[in-house]
């Protein structure tokens, strides 16, 4: 450790408490850790410090940090063309496009391109408003899909409450069975319950009024809740009986991150709308975008659609999908998710739970688990903001980077990640575990 490498942590620090505004964050008590560099499951700080990226940051480096393939892909279009208007034809933008509608369901033919992914909510709520004619959007108590006007009012949680200024959003519960609002003891019960109570609210708010329910494929940052069986397909049926739209939330869950191209790939269900953002390219540019059918395609074939982004498509961002989805491909890199995840993370997980009582509940799949964490076993009382805070603590100082949610701690490595990663990081929190509780 040199004193320069030293002097540049300590002016990145400096520098950030001077002049950087955090999301979610009260400003005072932040002291972020410095990140200088990565490669694959690994960053590290200036000094050479090494960290397992167990966050894959904000669950979207898919792909892992400085993957060749995608950064030469950027490289090679700003040489070209650094940047370009949408309403200009991009080869890299149609190329992206072509790539994205081939790994989505028959029927869909288009993509419209944000900026990431709460802008993808955005436009898909208003391209589903003017497709209906109908005004209402319904999404889940536990959720999340973004910081803009339409999406932060139609996520669930608490960043919700002060920022209510869209209208026409009504929420409802989807299933949890680990704190089942239903009195369900099963996940066959919990599916049913859970769709009987979304069936009477659809009733009781008038479905001539609903344009689309929303929902996250696997809700991530609210739990990663792997849906019951037959829920998703239910909501389905439910969304065709009354005549309104389905839209997906792939943001987090989708490009890999489950163990497939989309989450709800898995769950015997085909939506109206995708969104996605994060894994698409692992957050390399910013992107994010709507894939869209034909039927809803067409509406804007002779009518204007009242929505765009100066920067939809940009080519640095559309060369990086390229680069991103043809690696991931060539790599197999989704099937590593997939095959870690059952063979690797999952049982590794479940072994820590048997020797940590303080583990109350495992669940996920692919690169997408969370470890619910409780002070009793028993009564499920959620462990204290302290604790986490103990364990966040135990395990950046062993060299982890968690991803930490309300008494939850959220297991999302890239895709990328090796067996031998899982085993050190499965160590790691054995020892923070045994340290903080």
């Amino acid at each position: 450790m040199s004193e320069a490498t030293t002097d540049l942590d300590e002016l990145t620090a400096r520098l950030d408490r001077e002049y950087v505004f955090h999301s979610w964050s009260a400003q005072g008590a932040l002291s972020p850790v410095v990140i200088a560099g990565g490669s694959g499951s690994t960053v590290w700080d200036h000094a050479g410090k090494r960290y397992l990226d167990f966050s894959s940051q904000l669950v979207n480096v898919n792909i892992g940090h400085q993957h060749p393939a995608v950064v030469d892909a950027i490289h090679r279009q700003a040489d070209l063309l650094a940047t370009i208007g949408p309403s200009a034809a991009n080869l890299a933008r149609g190329e992206a496009a072509k790539r994205i509608v081939a790994r989505a369901p028959e029927g869909f033919a288009k993509v419209f391109f944000t900026n990431g992914g709460a802008d993808a909510i955005e436009n898909a709520i208003r391209m589903a408003r003017l497709h209906t004619g109908r005004d209402k959007v319904l999404s889940t108590y536990r959720s999340y899909h973004g910081n803009t006007g339409a999406a932060i009012v139609a996520t669930g949680d608490w960043r919700r409450v002060p920022n209510e200024f869209a209208r026409g959003h009504v929420h409802f519960f989807g299933p949890y069975l680990y704190r089942s609002e239903f009195w369900a003891t099963t996940p066959e019960e919990e599916g049913a319950r859970a769709l009987h109570h979304l069936e009477r609210v659809i009733q009781s708010e008038g479905p001539a009024s609903i344009a689309a329910i929303l929902l996250e494929s696997v809700p991530g940052t609210a739990g990663i809740l792997i849906p019951p069986p037959g829920y998703l397909a239910g909501v389905r049926a439910l969304a065709d009986k009354y005549g309104i739209l389905l839209i997906l939330d792939e943001v987090m869950a989708g490009f890999g991150r489950t163990g497939r191209w989309f989450a709800f790939q898995g769950y015997d269900v085909v939506p109206d709308l995708i969104t996605f953002a994060k894994g698409v390219n692992s957050g390399y540019v910013p992107v994010g975008g709507v894939i869209i059918p034909e039927p809803i395609a067409a509406t804007f074939d002779e009518r204007v659609f009242p929505g765009g982004l100066t920067y939809s498509g940009h080519p640095l961002a559309a060369a990086s999908i390229v680069g991103a989805l043809d690696a991931m491909e060539s790599e197999g890199i989704v099937d590593n998710a997939r095959r870690v995840g059952a063979e690797a993370i999952g049982p590794g997980l479940l072994e820590l739970a048997e020797r940590h009582e303080a583990i109350g509940e495992v669940r996920g799949e692919g690169v997408f688990w969370a470890l619910e964490l409780v002070a009793d076993r028993e009564t499920r009382e959620p462990l204290s903001a302290a604790g986490i805070g103990k364990v966040k603590g135990e395990l950046v100082a062993r060299g982890l980077l968690p991803f930490v949610v309300d008494n939850r701690i959220h297991v999302v490595p890239p895709c990328v990640v090796t067996d031998d990663e899982v085993a050190q990081a499965l160590s790691i929190y054995d020892e923070a575990f045994a340290a903080a509780l």
